[in-house]
């Protein structure tokens, strides 16, 4: 959709956590493009009309093309621009189509051209896009660089990357990739590429065309990481080269695939931002415009021993982890819409790690470690973490034993993961129409599900997923988790045909829902904790009732719900609870999806939109943020943002 001002950062490149690429200004070309954490990583664009050169992306030096207009869509990002006696247009467009795990694995984004005359004549175009070594490690300083070109039967590549190689030598948050290989590639017949090692190594792809040019004109930025995440002890490349495919044979087929991927992508854009408009306006298509690409590339895809899909968050500007449960819990509507597996590959890599002995606990972990090595849960560690702040690798916890002690029960989350992974697996199954992916893990599940059934009603002092707001005991919205985590059990126990077990599980979590309402309800509303007659709080854990149709909690506590956050928004938004003005947008969308209207949901959803309008700062969309003055509070470009499209979960589901 065509945006009418600017809003947050603008995704160009969206490939996983290093290779992403954003523009945080209203004009592409007003500063140099950044990587999420707000690293400069440049690429500078120039357009030469008739000999003449613009510049319209980055710092150029150039006299600048005019920028008319950009268009975010869930695939894709168009720019317009005046450029002499032309209009250019300019796509960014990252296939993630999530029914193609290798396409979504795939490291490569297209940049299209197309230009069109503003007077009669044809106009001689070329358009030079340059990056900057920058992209290859994470000194500020130029490194010893290496590049060259490739030239194959169907394109033309120029590539560059550090003379000394260390794949894996980092771990952490803020920090960019200091291994592996950029790429610049053009289709042969419209154009070249070069390299530049000057003071700071560049390279250079280049098209050459006309405004009455039929074909498409493209090229396509790639990056090679050699080595994407030590899983367990083992060094695992990404999904897309699993099979032994090169960097160049990823771009051979990116090359000939080029036509059919766009009109996919074009289908894909145009039939999701529909779905958006007719459930909540044109402000919740901006919503999922700028979440879907974001939320896939806060991942990064493998495939584990069996050859079987890890998807691997990374908790972006939070703590680093992989893999964070409650990072995935948040996420999940957007992959339950469109493929089911994205969160089987979530939930393995946690399961994996609950079987080993390190883990002696009777509840889910948390993590199960810091991007890229998923070799333990690092959340909660006992170990000085200021030995690890910055960018050290975490020992190999996995392969501890029992007698070890590692962790900090206190700054676990017990009934918060346990909860998340229950509901999960059976969101799956519904999903799904069969729990067949459920049924190996059924003994760790039925322990899980007993920690809930003891300590889940009322829970005491711990942490739930919104930590940053401290400890809370007797936190309601946390137990409506676990109820919803036990009556999650009942349904796997029901679709593996164990109908006895089930019906226990679910009288249990409709015995404890009806006494949570009793005890939560405050005529209007329900209380932040319990026994807190003057609080509140968002309940959208409670969301799970509806796309389970369990019917647990009444018609009349989701009505009220909804009037009652509608009355408490603030100008961009709904706070997260009585206690103060921030909040988190997944979990409004969240609690959007108990409407019944569309004007109730716009309500809850249209102050959102205002925030990524008249935030101060230009950061990918974040997820918690003050209510009162726009301005984020941390968390940015985190993949949590998949939870904006439980609306249309919902939707689809009735």
């Amino acid at each position: 959709m065509i945006i009418k001002k600017c809003v947050a950062s603008i995704p160009l490149i969206t490939c996983d956590p290093y290779f992403s690429v954003w523009s945080n200004t209203d004009a592409l070309n007003e500063k140099d493009t950044v990587h999420w954490t707000g690293r400069t990583q440049q690429l500078k664009g120039i357009v030469s009309v008739d000999d003449k050169d613009y510049g319209f992306m980055g710092i150029t030096g150039l006299e600048n093309a005019k920028q008319l207009s950009i268009d975010i869509n869930p695939t894709s990002t168009v720019y317009e621009f005046k450029a002499g006696s032309i209009k250019l247009f300019v796509r960014f467009t990252t296939p993630l189509i999530l029914s193609d795990p290798e396409l979504v694995s795939r490291p490569v984004t297209y940049v299209d051209f197309k230009a069109s005359s503003l007077d009669s004549d044809v106009h001689n175009v070329k358009v030079t896009i340059t990056a900057d070594e920058n992209h290859c490690h994470i000194s500020d300083e130029a490194c010893d660089m290496f590049g060259n070109k490739y030239l194959r039967s169907g394109f033309s590549a120029a590539w560059m990357g550090k003379i000394k190689q260390s794949p894996l030598c980092h771990s952490g948050d803020q920090i960019t990739i200091d291994w592996g290989y950029m790429y610049i590639a053009v289709p042969k017949g419209l154009g070249d590429v070069s390299i530049n090692p000057g003071d700071r190594y560049t390279i250079n792809g280049m098209v050459e065309f006309t405004t009455d040019t039929k074909r498409d004109v493209f090229m396509m930025l790639a990056y090679d990481d050699t080595a994407a995440i030590n899983y367990f002890g083992t060094i695992k490349k990404a999904y897309w080269a699993e099979k032994g495919a090169t960097i160049l044979d990823i771009l051979e087929k990116a090359t000939n695939e080029h036509s059919s991927l766009i009109l996919r992508c074009d289908l894909l854009d145009e039939s999701l931002m529909r779905k958006a408009e007719n459930i909540a306006g044109e402000d919740y298509a901006l919503l999922c415009a700028l979440s879907y690409r974001q939320s896939i590339a806060a991942h990064k895809l493998i495939a584990d021993e069996n050859g079987d899909l890890v998807f691997l968050s990374k908790e972006n500007n939070s703590n680093g982890c992989i893999g964070t449960v409650d990072v995935s819990y948040p996420s999940i509507p957007l992959y339950l819409i469109y493929n089911t597996d994205y969160i089987k590959g979530m939930l393995r890599p946690v399961f994996k790690f609950a079987s080993l002995p390190v883990w002696r606990y009777d509840f889910a972990p948390h993590d199960v470690g810091r991007y890229p090595y998923a070799t333990g849960q690092v959340y909660a560690s006992i170990l000085k973490k200021n030995k690890f702040a910055a960018d050290g690798v975490y020992p190999p916890y996995y392969i501890m034993g029992q007698e070890e002690e590692v962790y900090d029960f206190r700054y676990q989350m017990p009934v918060e993961e346990s909860g998340n992974m229950l509901i999960m697996c059976a969101a799956v199954a519904l999903r799904d129409g069969n729990a067949d992916f459920s049924k190996p893990y059924m003994d760790t599940l039925q322990t899980w599900v007993s920690y809930l059934l003891k300590y889940g009603e009322d829970p005491e002092d711990q942490l739930c997923t919104d930590d940053f707001a401290g400890h809370l005991a007797h936190n309601v919205n946390l137990s409506a988790k676990a109820i919803m985590g036990i009556a999650s059990f009942g349904i796997i126990l029901d679709m593996l045909g164990r109908e006895s077990e089930a019906k226990m599980y679910s009288e249990k979590a409709a015995l404890l829902a009806a006494r949570w309402e009793e005890r939560a309800g405050k005529g209007d509303h329900t209380v932040l904790s319990f026994g807190d007659d003057d609080s509140w709080s968002l309940k959208y854990n409670t969301v799970w009732d509806i796309f389970f149709d369990t019917e647990l909690f009444s018609d009349s506590f989701f009505m009220n719900e909804i009037k009652w956050y509608i009355k408490r928004s603030n100008k961009y938004g709904v706070p997260l609870d009585s206690r103060k003005a921030y909040t988190k947008s997944d979990w409004i969308l969240w609690c959007a999806a108990f409407a019944s209207t569309k004007e109730e949901r716009k309500a809850l959803i249209s102050p959102i939109a205002e925030y990524l309008y008249d935030s101060p700062d230009r950061d990918p969309f974040g997820d918690w943020y003050d209510t009162e003055t726009a301005a984020r509070i941390h968390f940015r470009n985190r993949t949590v943002q998949g939870g904006i499209f439980m609306p249309i979960l919902i939707d689809e589901q009735f």
